[in-house]
């Protein structure tokens, strides 16, 4: 009177441990991860800082647009932090074994 139907969802996969050169690698492409990172943010600084000079350019005041540009570079040096400090816990975890 009872059915069992067996449904496996799980897939199995025997991965060999991370030899230390294979650690090294994946660090090295982290880190150039990482710089591609800081690229994009220092690219949008620029593009702000860009926007920041038209609007000055079209009146508005010197001292706000100062303003406006000390804030963007406390915002890029704010997530630059966060890479670098993304990338050490990231170093730190794919050379533990």
């Amino acid at each position: 009177p009872y059915t069992t139907l067996f449904r496996s969802d799980n897939i199995i996969i025997n991965i060999p441990a991370l030899t230390e050169e294979r650690r090294r690698d994946l660090v090295k492409q982290a880190k150039s991860e990482a710089e591609d990172a800081k690229i994009g943010i220092r690219n949008h600084r620029k593009d702000a800082n860009t926007d920041i000079k038209k609007e000055e350019k079209d009146g508005t005041a010197e001292d706000i647009c100062k303003k406006a540009e000390e804030d963007v570079q406390k915002l890029t040096d704010s997530f630059i932090r966060k890479v670098d400090e993304i990338l050490v816990v990231k170093e730190a975890e794919i050379m533990k074994v």
